[in-house]
């Protein structure tokens, strides 16, 4: 089935505002899931497009690793290949305009485990190989958190191996680019990270992990203080940028996901700009850019009302500003020419 509940979301309906303002949406994914341990969950080109063609100008795309259509039948550390290879498939579909205007998939961000060092370089070429035209960097999530409930993607303090970040230089090297997802906690290793590789342009997801849930809920007079001084820790490095999004997660802590009406765009833009405000504060618009998450963030809101909430939060911005936090930023990261 697809992912995300159409049928609830459509209980709420709004018009899309600014229907013209030109937008690359920087993050988003492609599954198909088949497990005994959770419901079939699909969102492939057919589901991205019915969100995107809902009424806002989504000119182009960018395609995040998830981890899934790995090849089986080789050496363990190029089975990634197999997704990109997988997406490079639906990114030529989408280009032949039969799925609407939108450009899916315009740059493609895989994953390669930097943990190899230099031995990485020969998983970024095949993946180059398997799409020479989107292929742009890598996807490889650190999220770790010493609570046991918490979902742990790397070993502790990972960003500061020696192999890491050996890995992370062939990276830079290659001109390729690091999509970064963690735990707000960790941000300060983010910075140090980044002070170590200056030549690599690292793309924190998500406003910096923040979480607002387990050993984290009800505790926001902490917590944002602590958020709120490490952010400003990252956003000294120049070569770091920032994805607004990702509060659609249940971690994030607020309860639109429980709700029997689906938010609107006025009381999500509400939500959403005391942590969207903040970001731009410390990186500016040209080191910040809009993002959809979808379909995680989908089980919150429908993707017509996330963008709507975008452009109100961001009205007060100059023309040139928003052009940066809708587009310019994310065409110019992910080398993106869609026109």
């Amino acid at each position: 089935m697809p992912y995300g509940d159409n049928d609830w979301l459509a209980l709420t309906q709004e018009s899309t505002l600014e229907p013209e303002l030109p937008i690359c949406d920087p993050h988003h994914h492609f599954w198909d899931l088949r497990s005994e341990r959770i419901p079939y969950q699909r969102y492939l080109l057919h589901e991205l497009a019915a969100d995107v063609n809902s009424g806002h100008n989504i000119r182009s795309t960018v395609f995040i690793e998830t981890r899934t259509m790995y090849s089986p039948d080789v050496p363990h550390d190029l089975r990634t290949v197999g997704e990109v290879e997988f997406v490079q498939g639906l990114a030529a579909a989408s280009a032949s305009g039969i799925y609407g205007p939108t450009r899916a998939a315009s740059a493609i961000i895989g994953h390669a485990d930097l943990k190899l060092g230099d031995r990485v370089q020969p998983v970024l070429e095949a993946l180059q190989t398997a799409s020479p035209n989107r292929f742009r960097g890598i996807r490889h999530s650190v999220g770790w958190d010493p609570d046991p409930d918490l979902l742990n993607r790397e070993i502790q303090n990972v960003l500061a191996t020696e192999s890491y970040r050996a890995g992370a230089k062939v990276l830079a090297g290659m001109g390729l680019s690091l999509d970064n997802s963690l735990y707000f906690p960790q941000l300060p290793e983010v910075a140090d990270f980044a002070r170590a590789v200056p030549d690599l342009t690292i793309v924190v997801n998500h406003i910096g992990g923040l979480l607002r849930v387990g050993p984290y809920g009800n505790r926001d007079d902490e917590i944002l203080p602590v958020w709120r001084r490490d952010i400003a820790k990252v956003a000294e490095c120049p070569n770091v940028v920032m994805k607004l999004g990702g509060l659609g997660q249940p971690r994030y802590g607020f309860d639109w996901h429980q709700r029997t009406q689906p938010i609107g765009s006025a009381e999500l833009a509400q939500s959403l700009a005391p942590f969207m405000h903040y970001c731009i504060e410390q990186f500016g618009p040209d080191r910040c850019m809009f993002e959809s998450n979808f379909p995680p963030d989908k089980v919150s809101y429908s993707y017509n009302v996330l963008f709507n909430a975008f452009k109100l939060l961001s009205k007060d911005y100059s023309p040139s500003e928003r052009a940066d936090l809708f587009h310019d930023t994310a065409a110019r990261v992910y080398r993106i020419k869609d026109a």
